[in-house]
């Protein structure tokens, strides 16, 4: 009956967060059209809505710990879930994402994210996807603040193993910027491909940032070493072992 129940609330909170997409997209619309400050506010809008209604919707809670970056940084994250997205975004100030390419043509999402100046990468095309992104970020085109990448490419299940990849590793020469690692646990309570959303507190860490201008070899060592290792303690903590 518990499970019924929190699958029951599970289906209404995850269609409240599409209706509210709709919503937040069409009253923030104008401002979106007309700068990017106007899609930057509409993204943090919707994030808090996420964030606040997965609270008292579902039970499930946030907890973000370490100092969040407010200047100029590469951010690496783990990435488990839809809702790590959510949560990062929330979080820093003036934040951008690497992104698949595929999504600028999603509905809403594709929009918006290139007003925010999000980088779209085809990820098919190795090299030179690559160098394309370490282009677009060098152009000026992508507006200063924090940006967000997901070394692995993609969304990874708590327990999996997946392959660093070397774009951050260029992303951090080219731009010489110190970079934050990011740990987090939140594939436990939002499992991919689910309805289900479980009760608890997901947390997201932010670490010590790596000093700009190290080998991309030992940057990409101590940044997949720094998220790994920490992600593991962190589900550890709500009770999942690999």
């Amino acid at each position: 009956m518990k499970y019924a129940l929190q699958w029951i609330r599970s289906l209404l909170f995850n269609m409240q967060m599409y209706v509210a997409m709709l919503v937040v997209a069409i009253i923030f619309l104008i401002p979106m059209l007309i700068s990017q400050k106007g899609a930057s506010m509409a993204a943090h809008v919707y994030c808090w809505w996420v964030v606040w209604s997965a609270r008292w919707m579902i039970g499930l809670r946030v907890n973000i710990q370490g100092d969040i970056p407010q200047g100029e940084v590469l951010v690496a994250a783990k990435h488990q879930s839809f809702f790590d997205i959510i949560v990062i975004y929330n979080c820093l100030p003036r934040s951008k994402f690497i992104m698949k390419r595929q999504l600028l043509f999603t509905p809403i999402v594709g929009q918006y994210a290139y007003r925010l100046g999000c980088v779209p990468v085809n990820r098919g095309k190795g090299a030179a996807a690559i160098r394309k992104m370490v282009a677009d970020v060098a152009s000026g085109r992508v507006a200063p603040g924090q940006l967000v990448i997901y070394p692995q490419g993609t969304r990874v299940a708590p327990g999996a193993k997946r392959v660093y990849k070397m774009g951050s590793g260029v992303l951090y020469r080219e731009l010489q910027q110190d970079c934050v690692p990011v740990a987090l646990n939140t594939g436990i309570f939002w499992p991919k491909r689910s309805v289900l959303r479980k009760a608890g507190t997901a947390t997201v860490e932010f670490m010590e940032p790596i000093p700009k201008g190290k080998p991309v070899a030992e940057f990409m060592e101590l940044m997949e070493q720094a998220v790994e290792v920490r992600s593991r303690e962190l589900m550890a903590e709500v009770g999942f072992y690999e």
